[in-house]
């Protein structure tokens, strides 16, 4: 998409935001033809944004002789109207390489996933993000969560210095630093809900500015996870406390019985509906066939 900065961030917060699965066939590789498949039904959908290997999209797991074909293969088979945001991370040289190869696969913007196991002072976060944010010319998220957590002093810093710096993506749920960022940043950058389940604190996060969030339900549920976002949205308490309730809330459940589950149970519920994306690659695992029952009935009760 050849667009403004200005034009990424309005067309990113008017609207949800999801992270698609990444395919992989019965012998574990990527299925370039399922995941084509995949960007074509999600990106049917009024998304304003899908982030291709990302968090659920198991970034983490993706060989640097795959990145490049996952990216490309999510920008040429999405819709036209839907941009595609790259994730990237690991350290700089690897992040800096990761988003020159996803600006010339066409992605429309990146994601930048944690650095690699280190906490780091403020002047490293900073160093780090303004060397990605300087070798493309697309627009950059940062994503605040776990160890890299930019004070709001040091992210205004930071977009002073790098005017492609675009967005601040939530992984922390500090709804006091929310408020001081919201504050300092202004609409300088678009605002993304990033919490795992990001749902249970869309309606807060909106009362602040925050117009969006992705959603890793988007996958499997994507009319209902649309659904709920136009009843935070239009401040629709009662279907938001129902579909808390009926839907997320036991979701939430199910998610935090194991670690990783996060994805495990997105991969799931895109088996369970009919598209499946193969199994979660190690260190992650699989559900059992008593949760993966526990997920249908879920998913049932509200198609």
């Amino acid at each position: 998409m050849d667009v403004t900065f200005d034009e990424i961030k309005a067309k990113i917060g008017s609207g949800l935001l999801s992270f698609p699965v990444t395919d992989f066939d019965a012998d574990g590789e990527f299925d370039h033809q399922s995941y084509a498949r995949r960007l074509q039904w999600l990106s049917s959908f009024d998304a304003a944004g899908l982030f291709a290997a990302g968090g659920t999209g198991e970034f983490f797991s993706i060989g640097y002789d795959e990145y490049d074909a996952v990216i490309r293969t999510a920008v040429t088979n999405s819709a036209p109207n839907v941009p595609v945001l790259a994730g990237v991370g690991y350290g700089t040289r690897l992040a800096v390489d990761l988003a020159r190869r996803a600006e010339k696969a066409g992605a429309a913007g990146l994601l930048v996933l944690p650095h690699y196991l280190m906490f780091a002072e403020q002047e490293g976060i900073i160093a780090h993000m303004k060397a990605i944010c300087d070798a493309v010319g697309i627009g950059v998220i940062y994503y605040a969560r776990d160890n890299t957590r930019l004070t709001p002093d040091s992210l205004e810093k930071l977009a002073e210095a790098c005017p492609n710096l675009i967005g601040y993506k939530d992984g922390i749920g500090d709804l006091q630093l929310m408020v001081q960022i919201a504050s300092r940043i202004g609409d300088r950058m678009v605002h993304i809900g990033g919490l795992p389940t990001a749902e249970v604190f869309a309606q807060p996060y909106l009362e602040m500015g925050v117009t969006t969030y992705s959603s890793a339900v988007f996958n499997f549920v994507p009319e209902l996870a649309l659904r709920f976002y136009r009843a935070v949205r239009d401040r629709d308490s009662a279907t938001v406390s129902a579909l808390l309730r009926s839907f997320y809330l036991p979701l939430i459940e199910l998610r935090d019985r194991k670690r990783g589950y996060a994805v495990s149970m997105v991969k799931a519920g895109t088996d369970l509906i009919g598209r499946p994306a193969g199994k979660v690659r190690s260190p992650l695992t699989e559900l059992t066939g008593s949760e993966r029952d526990t997920l249908a009935a879920l998913i049932a009760s509200h198609s």
